[in-house]
């Protein structure tokens, strides 16, 4: 298990364009397992290669159902629509209100470059866009409807 370093907003990685991955090699193995564990340290719900200073389109996401890798996502399909709550490992301490698809139908490849599509609704459908929005350089404040506001998280016992 290896913590990978979260990059925050004003750092110029998260404004790039992710490059696909065209193979899955070791070293992009572990980098899947590097974020799910960054992830889960931190507490958050989602991932993207870029927060870790990786520009590749891989993602990875946990609603509470079981870890989601997603490599070269690409959205088929939304509908619907659902405003609430967003924040993200990258802007530590705050959040904001933004709007985003209900329902959202995914084609990737999971870790094993395999293949799939998966739908999401609600968190996961917030989720999904969310972290998609990452691999093209884009931050869900750009979204927000409002202003951002403070966000504390109690410690778990």
């Amino acid at each position: 298990m290896a913590l990978r370093t979260i990059r925050v907003q004003g750092d110029p990685v998260l404004e790039k364009i992710c490059k696909p991955v065209k193979e899955l090699t070791q070293r992009t193995k572990e980098l899947i397992e590097d974020m799910l564990d960054t992830m889960y340290e931190a507490n958050g719900v989602g991932l993207a290669a870029p927060q870790v200073g990786i520009l590749k389109r891989i993602v990875v996401i946990d609603v509470g159902e079981g870890p989601v890798v997603m490599v070269n996502p690409v959205i088929l399909e939304t509908s619907g629509e659902q405003t609430g709550d967003e924040g993200c490992l990258s802007i530590p301490g705050k959040a904001g209100q933004v709007t985003r698809p209900n329902y959202v139908k995914v084609h990737a490849f999971d870790e094993n470059m395999e293949e799939y599509e998966i739908e999401g609704t609600e968190l996961m459908a917030r989720a999904m866009c969310h972290e998609i929005d990452h691999l093209d350089g884009h931050l869900y404040v750009e979204k927000v409807e409002g202003q951002l506001h403070d966000v504390t998280y109690e410690e778990e016992e």
